[in-house]
Formats: structure tokens, C-alpha cells, sequence
């Protein structure tokens, strides 16, 4: 069980956009205008203040111009699209065994106090008359990645996208994350990882094909 709150969204981005760009990786991006910037810069500001900083000091003079640029970057997944990502490089093809890109590197933002937690991703998927170039499915993982996220989420996002993309016979996909919410704050627990999963198709259906997704994944080395 992590050490995570049910706290609603943050202010910020509405329930509803979020809501929206999360299902399938669409949607209008943020407002990334001047006056934007200007105003995240100024919420940095007060927070120093309000944490009994000066945020005047040399050292924190540009603070709040860096943490404003940080954060636009660390969430620019709200401004990618699956089918960006993917960029046409499907095609058609007759293989129909599992295809897996295993230790995809993770890099989120944990919604419920947006520390990071940081991991790999594996994601696999059988083939239905259409692959897509390997580079695409860490761009996708990408897409869900950089936004404010739950690691549940994001693990069912990957899947449901890779599916709406190829229509594959089958999707698979597990993620493994350390969660500085955990390692950091509250139960400080430094070696606790989360492992979750999601699986369609075939990958649910047939015990066989579940289990050498699973094995692939979670053994050191491929099973030879």
C-alpha cells in the first residue's frame, strides 16, 4: 500500500481537461503564453515567502523563473498526443508473435504531493496484421509519463494506448517505480518498489501467454 493520499486534483488544470487529455493523450495544451509563465513564477515566489525564505537572496533570486521552466518540462506530456507520438510509423506486417521493449526509463510526477518516482516500464504486445517502429512505444510511455500522475493510472494508460493504436491481438504492460513519496516523507521506507500491470487481449485471456509476458519481464536476463 503506498503512502499516498486520495486527495482531489490540484488547482491548476481543471478535473475535467485532465480527465480528458488522460484517456486517450489528446486535448488542448495548457496556456503556455507569457503572462502564464509570469504567473507560476509569481506562485513559486510566495512559496519561498510562506516557507520563510527570501526568495530576494542570491541564491534564490531565479528560483522561481527555474522551478516555472522545470515544471513546464517535467509536464509536457499535457501537450503530447498518442497519435503525435506514433507519427504514422505503423505498418503492415504478418508477424504474430509477442513483440516486447523491456526497461523503457520512467521519470513522473507523483499528483498527490508532485515528488517524482522513477522506474522502467516494459511493454509488449502480439501483433494483428500491424506493427509500429520500436521507438514509438517509449514515445508513448512519454506522453502519460510527463504529467501528474498515480502509477496505475499511468500503467493503464500505456496499455489502452498501444491497443486504440495497433489493435493488437494482445497488450501487455508492467511498470516498476520508486516513489520519493515513500522514500523521502512519511514512512521513509528507501527500498520499497511498486509493481503494477495491465494486460489485454490475449495477455488476459491465455494463461500461456500471460506467463512468458511476466517471465520476460521480471527475470534479470531473457529466458533462453
Amino acid at each position: 500500500m503506498s503512502d499516498r493520499d486520495d486527495s482531489p486534483t490540484p488547482p491548476g488544470r481543471s478535473a475535467a481537461a485532465l480527465d480528458e487529455r488522460a484517456e486517450d493523450g489528446s486535448g488542448p495544451a495548457p496556456d503556455q503564453g507569457p503572462q502564464s509563465r509570469a504567473s507560476l513564477e509569481d506562485l513559486v515566489r510566495e512559496e519561498l515567502l510562506r516557507l520563510g525564505e527570501d526568495p530576494s537572496r542570491e541564491g534564490l533570486a531565479r528560483t522561481p523563473e527555474r522551478v516555472s521552466e522545470s515544471l513546464r518540462w517535467l509536464t509536457r506530456g499535457y501537450e503530447m498526443t498518442v497519435e503525435d507520438a506514433v507519427n504514422g510509423a505503423i505498418f503492415e506486417d504478418e508477424h504474430d508473435s509477442m513483440v516486447l521493449v523491456k526497461d523503457i526509463e520512467l521519470y513522473s510526477l507523483c499528483e498527490h504531493h508532485m515528488l517524482p518516482f522513477f522506474g522502467k516500464v516494459h511493454v509488449a504486445y502480439i501483433p494483428d496484421g500491424r506493427i509500429v517502429g520500436l521507438s514509438k512505444l517509449p514515445r508513448i510511455v512519454e506522453v502519460f509519463a510527463r504529467r501528474l500522475q498515480v502509477q496505475e493510472r499511468l500503467t493503464e494508460q500505456i496499455a489502452q494506448a498501444v491497443e486504440d493504436a495497433l489493435a493488437p491481438r494482445g497488450v501487455g504492460v508492467v511498470v516498476e517505480a520508486y516513489h520519493l513519496c515513500m522514500m523521502m516523507r512519511g514512512v521513509e521506507k528507501q527500498n520499497s518498489k511498486t509493481i503494477t500491470s495491465a494486460v489485454r487481449g490475449n495477455f488476459r485471456s491465455d494463461n500461456r501467454t500471460r506467463d512468458e509476458f511476466l517471465r520476460l519481464v521480471l527475470s534479470p536476463q531473457f529466458i533462453s
